[in-house]
């Protein structure tokens, strides 16, 4: 089983699962870093939130209306991070579910192989997807810093006129 014959100790045999079972548990700390990656942006974009809902409450109407598109821009980067999340999540998870089906199909003596690679496809397959909806949100959040350059010059430049 898992490339080792029955001709070898049981110890071995033992070892050599518990080391194909590790194998996906690389993965699943990736995955994790990416979760805390994300949090950590979320956690930027809600105290971004946070910052222009209290100036929007003493602008006047055309910051309002400004400070307004800005926060629905950081809820379409917020939208974009949920989904690396759940991805990250549901990635996670696969990743567990195949190891555990690793372990139990070393006990009951088959392979399981379709499970296997379902799992672990799916794991890949959504650590994948988080990637590129976290690049994503990084991407939208690159633009809404080169926004904000532009609108602090477009505005240091009126105020510079005499």
């Amino acid at each position: 089983m898992f490339g080792v014959g029955n001709t070898g100790a049981p110890l071995d045999t033992v070892a050599h699962i518990i080391q194909v079972a590790l194998t996906p548990v690389f993965l699943l700390s990736g995955i994790a870093t990416l979760l805390n990656v994300f949090s950590t942006r979320l956690a930027r974009v809600a105290d971004r939130v946070d910052a222009v809902s209290k100036a929007i409450e003493g602008a006047d109407s055309d910051e309002a209306k400004a400070l307004s598109a800005q926060l629905a821009y950081l809820h379409r980067r917020s939208l974009v991070l949920d989904v690396a999340v759940v991805l990250g999540a549901i990635g996670g998870a696969a990743t567990c579910g195949a190891v555990l089906v690793l372990f139990v199909g070393a006990l009951r003596e088959s392979t399981v192989a379709t499970v296997l690679f379902l799992l672990f496809g799916i794991a890949v397959g959504c650590a994948l997807g988080a990637i590129v909806a976290f690049t994503a949100e990084m991407l939208m959040a690159s633009v809404g810093i080169r926004t904000e350059v532009a609108e602090g010059r477009r505005s240091a430049t009126h105020t510079d006129v005499p």
